[in-house]
């Protein structure tokens, strides 16, 4: 009898231990969310450009997948919302911080197939404009890419990943905001163009706004990798009608370029920016330009004072003076594989920025053979998925297919739109080589600081746009005070191919008017396509901001 009573008081002590610490745990666990109600998150956040697909990547972080699964996921439900600006069809770039620190970068982006038109780039200036056209389909990355991150920083499932985005592709969407101001870019393409019937209903009248909008044939290639792998869409059955579909409209690519594609791995370059260290994609991806405009920015010592009466167009004027530097230094930014990157490497290094600094006038601006700037193109387009997950690992990732629409080629037995990723050499390079990869502005980044014990996972779409966007946020954001919100939403000024300067709505008119009296080209433009997407954590709390230009909302938990 006693050892009974002794057995059932050790039973009960250990019993109201176990409720004691579950109590204690809750506590913690609600203390720390009212810490952080203040519009911010306890564990952690995924910034992509709708709040759907913010949402989905954030379900898979509370399923206990990693940055990279979440990033994916949203990634994968944004070919659905924004199917104009990324999807199977095109290329990604991811910048990855692990728990360690150490920072990896996964380039997918599309390479130059086997056999291309030989005079390819003599077509520039009359394509770009349009855009379309099966000359320009790189091989695409996108699955690839995906495959990789996963297999290297993955945790769930590969085909958890693609469980809500297929059941979203079935069920249908209602057409968004955003996709819908692009629908009318297609009226341009005859009734009987396969893009123009996946958006149009079945009287071949255009979808609009809050129609349902299915993706059966996508639903159904999206189940076959899941289930398959990444290898359905390089090797099966899905590469074989791929093919067939961008052979038929006149494309090159073969079943030998999806075959032969390789996703590159290589570790980011590291860029000091006073207590924070930036961690930038190489080449061809565009954080060699990105860090190069930072560094000469932040010769000067920048603080919130710096953007308050006189010297806020003093701090503008050298800004876009840096922004027509970089311009110049743009066909830099080659395929390393086929190009040396020394002197991309050269712009994320002070010494650079120092040299070019002095030759920043206060008070004038200069014609384009001061800044050696040569002929060259803006481009458009991506999309950008920001994401930090518990364990405070991180992702930035930009994923495209280029223009609006990429080729404007659609695959209709695999309901994919191939990219025109070959555009982007135009105004860049003289000459292009198989399996090369086109240089790009798309520059997902990292930051961290130690002493301040902050995180910032921040990048941006809108083509040439992205290195104003990004840059104009971090500035913004690390020097000038604002909140993460503020910082992206303020409105910016973009330095054009031909160092025009364009102006957001709603941009200080003073400061337009004083930039004019310096010498500087104004012009003005219906189009703005920077879009930021970025999330941070300090103190164990997680802020995340999805830009309005596209209707964005991030999500948390």
């Amino acid at each position: 009898m006693a050892s009974c009573r002794r057995t059932l008081c050790a039973c009960g002590c250990a019993a109201l231990l176990c409720a004691l610490l579950l109590a204690l745990a809750l506590s913690l666990a609600l203390r720390h969310a009212l810490r952080c109600s203040d519009g911010t998150f306890a564990h952690g956040a995924v910034s992509a450009d709708s709040g759907t697909c913010s949402k989905i990547g954030r379900d898979i972080l509370q399923q206990g997948g990693s940055a990279v699964d979440g990033a994916i996921a949203a990634l994968l439900c944004t070919s659905l919302l924004n199917p104009q600006s990324m999807g199977l069809g095109g290329g990604s770039i991811f910048t990855v911080r692990e728990k360690s620190g150490k920072v990896t970068v996964i380039n997918s982006r599309e390479t130059v197939p086997k056999v291309f038109k030989a005079d390819l780039l003599k077509d520039c200036p009359v394509d770009f404009q349009m855009g379309s056209g099966s000359r320009w389909i790189g091989v695409p990355g996108e699955i690839r890419g995906y495959e990789r991150a996963h297999s290297l920083f993955g945790r769930l499932p590969w085909a958890t990943l693609f469980q809500p985005i297929i059941k979203l592709a079935r069920e249908g969407i209602a057409l968004p905001t955003v996709l819908n101001r692009y629908l009318l870019l297609l009226r341009k393409l005859g009734e009987t163009s396969p893009l123009r019937k996946l958006f149009s209903n079945e009287n071949g009248t255009l979808l609009k706004e809050g129609d349902m909008l299915r993706f059966k044939q996508l639903a159904d290639t999206l189940e076959v990798i899941a289930n398959q792998g990444p290898d359905a869409f390089y090797r099966g059955k899905i590469a074989r009608d791929l093919i067939q579909d961008v052979q038929d409209a006149g494309g090159t690519l073969s079943l030998e370029d999806l075959e032969s594609y390789k996703v590159k791995v290589m570790d980011a370059w590291p860029v000091t920016l006073g207590d924070y260290d930036m961690y930038v994609p190489p080449p061809p991806a565009g954080g060699a330009v990105l860090s190069f405009v930072l560094n000469i920015m932040k010769g000067y010592d920048l603080d919130p004072s710096s953007v308050v009466g006189e010297q806020k167009t003093l701090m503008y004027h050298r800004y876009v003076e840096a922004c027509k530097f970089a311009n110049s230094r743009k066909r830099s930014i080659r395929d390393p594989a086929f190009s040396s990157d020394t002197e991309a490497f050269r712009m994320t290094k002070d010494e650079l920025a120092d040299s070019v600094r002095g030759k920043i006038s206060s008070n004038k601006t200069h014609n384009s053979s001061h800044y050696s700037a040569g002929p060259s193109w803006d481009h458009m387009g991506t999309t950008h998925v920001s994401v930090l997950a518990e364990d405070g690992t991180a992702v930035s990732a930009t994923s495209t297919i280029n223009h609006i629409f990429g080729s404007k080629v659609y695959s209709p037995k695999t309901g994919v739109i191939l990219n025109n990723q070959l555009l982007d050499f135009c105004g860049l390079a003289d000459r292009i080589l198989a399996g090369e990869q086109p240089p790009s502005s798309m520059a997902p980044v990292i930051l961290h600081s130690a002493t301040r014990q902050k995180t910032l996972v921040i990048g941006a779409s809108g083509g040439s746009m992205i290195t104003t966007g990004v840059a104009s946020a971090i500035m913004n954001h690390l020097w000038f005070g604002k909140d993460l919100k503020e910082a992206i939403s303020a409105p910016v000024v973009f330095v054009d191919s031909k160092n025009a300067l364009k102006f957001e709505p709603d941009f200080d008119q003073d400061v337009v008017e004083a930039l004019k009296a310096l010498g500087h080209r104004v012009e003005k433009t219906k189009y703005f396509y920077n879009v930021v997407n970025a999330v941070t954590a300090r103190g164990g709390c997680v802020g995340a901001v999805s830009d309005a230009r596209k209707l964005g909302e991030a999500a948390g938990y």
